[in-house]
């Protein structure tokens, strides 16, 4: 029999056998049929996929008796003789001789673990000689887009070795509804407390629940709105707060700017005050000692490439999470600097753009970790009259429309300030800010009173106006 396997796989591998384990196939085919109640939760569990089989017949008879086990119908060789008959797939398995060949195959249930594990590294082994042979034929097919191909290979080793610590490919109705009910049962349980990554904005958090795995968070704004701020922000919370692998990405600002604004922010002290008196008072210089060594300590990294490509931002992801260890969140600033190199979006902005935040959204999903995005706002603010002028609106976003297909929330940064008529209102307007949560996939939308610390470049939570 074939393999349903990219047959060049045997080129690679110097016209070798592939790797199977026909034996541990039957064995665990025949224990299904003989106990489905016992060895199929089992196998599910196990997370055994038809790409466990490398025997097409044993793939059929697998998609089969999951399939009935789940319908609640029988597995006995007489209905499913007659099923594969109505199905016109009989002679697929060799004939009513070879399914009996899978009834009559002697085994016992001790074995049905240690088979799993044989059909899980064979099946291993066979995705790495096909994802290295598809690599190999890009290399000569395509040589000239190296970052594609690498991220290309990357995502495929990354998937393996996912693999390989048992997680399924796809989980079944049931087990998910499980997962949900247990979600439920611990919200209640925390009481109100929210549930994802704190932001360190207590009315975000609220609004949002805190920030899930998988997430795509947009912070849009015009220039000199304090995005970056609120960024960073965030960033600190979660890196020297609450002591977790950070990684943030700066398209804008040089690494060592990014390390300045944290040491000053964290500290405390005011750098227009440090210029007027040339010195630091003995309290500040104990701040600042405080903020060098909370910084020295985090497990935050800072990665500076100016217009990185999508591609080179999810391979140095992948890196970075592998080399601590995991990641608890991620941050760009920002999308409209990165740039993507494939073919398609050479002639296109709005495809560009398109590309990298459906990257961004899959990079979330695949390292399952939030992750935070700075967007520039057009100027449609700036267009609008009256009570609205300044006052940020999803379309806005330029290229909107797949950034706003992608993300799972999208906060609008607004300072009034900025927009105050003459001197007098923009000193009784200082320091007020907003944040709108135009859209939150799990929650509710509406907006968070801020006030920003320009000299500190802080955001902090402001009470809402009474009305």
């Amino acid at each position: 029999m074939t393999s349903f396997h990219d047959p060049s796989s045997a080129v690679l591998a110097g016209c070798r056998d592939i790797p199977q384990a026909p034996g541990p196939e039957k064995g665990v085919l025949a224990l299904l049929v003989m106990d489905p109640a016992t060895y199929m939760p089992q196998a599910v569990t196990f997370g055994v996929t038809e790409d466990f089989f490398y025997i097409p017949a044993h793939q059929l008879l697998w998609r089969l008796f999951l399939a009935r086990y789940n319908a609640n119908l029988p597995l006995d060789i007489i209905s499913i003789t007659q099923a594969l008959a109505d199905m016109r797939q009989l002679d697929a398995v060799g004939g009513s001789a070879g399914l009996a060949d899978i009834y009559t195959f002697t085994t016992t249930g001790a074995y049905f673990e240690h088979y799993l594990r044989a059909l899980r590294d064979k099946s291993l082994l066979r995705s790495i000689i096909d994802a290295s042979t598809k690599s190999m034929t890009q290399a000569f097919d395509n040589p000239e887009d190296v970052a594609a191909l690498l991220d290309a290979v990357e995502t495929h080793i990354f998937q393996i070795r996912e693999r390989a610590k048992n997680h399924a490919d796809g989980q079944s109705l049931a087990s998910i509804v499980k997962e949900a009910v247990t979600n439920f049962e611990q919200f209640i349980a925390s009481k109100g407390q929210i549930q994802g990554l704190s932001t360190g904005f207590d009315q975000l958090d609220r609004k949002s629940n805190g920030l899930k795995p998988g997430d795509m968070f947009v912070i849009a704004a015009r220039p000199s709105m304090g995005k970056t701020s609120f960024l960073l922000n965030i960033v600190e919370h979660i890196a020297l707060n609450k002591k977790k692998p950070t990684l943030l990405f700066s398209c804008e600002m040089p690494a060592v700017q990014i390390a300045e604004r944290l040491l000053f922010a964290r500290s405390g002290v005011r750098r227009g005050e440090i210029v007027r008196r040339g010195t630091l008072t003995q309290l500040e210089m104990q701040h600042f000692k405080r903020a060098v060594s909370d910084l020295g300590a985090a497990q935050l990294v800072i990665d500076d490439t100016a217009a990185i490509s999508i591609n080179e931002l999810r391979a140095k992801a992948r890196r970075v999470m592998r080399d601590l260890g995991g990641l608890a969140a991620i941050g760009v600033d920002y999308l409209q600097l990165m740039r993507s190199t494939s073919k398609q979006a050479a002639n296109s902005r709005e495809r560009e753009v398109a590309e990298i935040s459906a990257g961004l959204k899959a990079l979330a999903k695949e390292l399952k970790v939030p992750v935070i995005v700075l967007a520039q706002l057009n100027r449609g603010p700036e267009t609008r009259t009256g009570n609205s002028v300044g006052i940020p609106r999803m379309s806005d976003l330029r290229e909107s429309g797949s950034i706003e297909q992608d993300a799972d929330m999208i906060g609008l940064l607004y300072r009034s300030d900025y927009y105050a008529d003459d001197e007098a209102q923009r000193q009784q307007l200082a320091g007020q800010a907003s944040l709108h949560l135009a859209k939150n996939r799990n929650g509710p939308t509406g907006d968070v009173p801020l006030h920003f610390d320009a000299e500190l470049m802080r955001f902090i939570t402001r009470e809402p106006e009474k009305k």
